[in-house]
């Protein structure tokens, strides 16, 4: 087995690390970013994910993903990406799986139902929330709160922040102000992120019957590399044609991000992390590929997101978290001791935020139990 190409110098390296927020001695075994990957995989948040919708809420399939074989699937593509772009694996690894720990249940109609029951206490927001996990909401450790990871980590996990939430953050949110980048590797996980939801959707639409075959034909990118798959594999059909066509978009789109990537930073020519942050995005798609992802985006926006059964379910989730939100602000003695708010200034501002926790923190079947419990009166 050929042993790993060296960093390149404007990889983030964990011995030049910009720490922790709390001062621990070095890991003696590991490196510091292996240690991040290793403390997210163990917290109750990861974990949590396995029961946490994708598209398709948890009890409609087993075959489904969901947001815990969506981050192992981020971090798959990422760590081969960052390997031939020689950058730093166990980092990008760490970011792709923690980048989606503060998730609500039901995907995005969970979130959006959060964040505009939030909206006079400072709303919500998912990557927000994702760093509120790791950084205070966590408790395994003696000594502090959260998972206290590296900032590099901790920068790769804030994908995106409102610039009102950035100066509240210090120097985590500094670049959200200051309008420039983060490392090689955080740029990279978020668009592994995207590779594999556009196309890890596709796979799942079909999987249920609320896609056809037919309907993608019409995205050239999915009729070419279907046309690719029979042409090496005559005859081929059913899941075995889909698996083949999905395989061969990935590569195509992580090949192009590597070329593409290679040649901005080859333009760029940065010597050092410092480089990269004050660099434009130097890790992307073509032009053309841009486009075609694009395509796609827009095609499942149309076609599965807006499909009348997933606007059923993401109907129900809406109105499930409404509901709970309002029932335990209202009657904060509904919600376990941990997440009730003492008495003193900005009381109601603070249990909000308690709420908010305690919602997002919930699995999909959870929040459907604990919302029968409050309004059911057969359920206890």
């Amino acid at each position: 087995m050929d042993a790993p190409a060296p960093l390149a110098s404007y990889a983030a390296d964990s011995t030049t690390s910009r720490g922790r927020r709390f001062a621990e001695p070095a890991p003696a075994t590991r490196t510091e970013f292996q240690r991040d990957r290793d403390r997210i995989i163990h917290s109750a948040a990861f974990r949590r994910l396995e029961y946490k919708t994708q598209v398709f809420v948890n009890h409609e399939g087993d075959l489904f993903r969901t947001r815990l074989t969506h981050s192992i699937e981020v971090a798959q593509i990422a760590r081969s990406i960052a390997r031939n772009l020689r950058l730093n694996e166990d980092l990008v690894e760490a970011i792709s799986l923690a980048h989606d720990l503060g998730h609500t249940p039901f995907g995005h109609a969970g979130q959006d139902a959060l964040n505009t029951c939030m909206k006079e206490f400072g709303g919500f927001e998912h990557n927000l929330q994702s760093l509120r996990v790791v950084d205070a909401l966590e408790q395994r450790y003696g000594a502090f709160d959260g998972l206290n990871l590296t900032f590099e980590t901790r920068e790769g996990i804030l994908k995106h922040c409102a610039p009102a939430n950035a100066a509240r953050l210090g120097d985590i949110g500094r670049r959200f102000l200051d309008k420039t980048q983060p490392s090689l590797e955080a740029q990279l996980a978020n668009l592994a992120d995207e590779i594999a939801y556009n196309n890890h959707d596709i796979d799942d639409g079909l999987r249920s019957g609320l896609l056809t075959v037919e309907q993608l034909d019409e995205i050239d990118f999915y009729a070419r590399h279907r046309c690719q798959a029979e042409a090496a594999f005559p005859g081929i059909g059913g899941r075995r044609a889909i698996n083949e066509t999905v395989r061969r978009m990935i590569n195509a789109l992580i090949l192009d991000l590597i070329d593409t990537s290679r040649a901005r930073i080859a333009q760029a020519r940065p010597d050092s992390i410092d480089d990269v942050r004050a660099a434009a995005p130097l890790i992307a798609f073509s032009t053309s590929m841009s486009e075609e992802a694009a395509q796609l985006k827009r095609f499942l926006r149309q076609n599965l997101y807006r499909h009348y059964l997933v606007n059923r379910m993401t109907s129900k989730a809406r109105r499930i978290v409404t509901e709970l939100f309002q029932a335990f602000l209202d009657e904060p003695s509904l919600l376990p001791p941990d997440y009730q708010v003492a008495a003193g200034a900005d009381r109601q501002q603070r249990q909000a935020r308690q709420v908010a926790d305690y919602i997002a923190g919930m699995t999909d079947r959870y929040a459907m139990r604990e919302h029968r419990r409050l309004f059911m009166v057969d359920e206890i």
